[in-house]
């Protein structure tokens, strides 16, 4: 069995951070699959999903580090040669990825007892962000 669906989420940019799992949760029992996989992707170059501890103090903490891995103050040669400023969204996105896989079992993805899965959003600017949730299993 293999079930998708797409989620939409209006986003601020400059990794700006929203919790998944209750969407993905609901896609995995749309889907009946009770024992599988689930892929959640950020479809874009600029947005990425991980998990984390969905906590204000973890979300800002994740901000600031990737403020200084990638800063949007720095020059990038993308910025240059595009003149849209936002080179340092695309290397955030990269070097987190664009998704996460996880085991369903019963019917849930299964998480630790303060993970959670999120999407940041990288790029400078508000966007809908599209997320792909895919289940395959039985």
């Amino acid at each position: 069995m293999v079930h998708g669906e797409e989620i939409r989420i209006p986003t601020q940019g400059f990794s700006d951070i929203h919790d998944l799992t209750a969407e993905v949760a609901r896609v995995i029992e749309a889907s009946k699959v009770q024992a599988g996989i689930v892929a959640v992707t950020a479809i874009g170059s600029t947005a990425s999903v991980t998990t984390i501890e969905f906590e204000p103090a973890l979300v800002e903490d994740l901000r600031d580090k990737l403020e200084e891995i990638a800063s949007r103050d720095e020059e990038t040669r993308h910025s240059q040669t595009w003149g849209d400023d936002n080179g340092f969204s695309h290397l955030r996105a990269s070097l987190m990825g664009p998704g996460v896989c996880l085991p369903v079992v019963g019917g849930r993805p299964l998480l630790g007892t303060w993970q959670q899965i999120a999407l940041v959003d990288h790029d400078n600017r508000p966007r809908e962000r599209r997320v792909y949730v895919q289940v395959v299993g039985e």
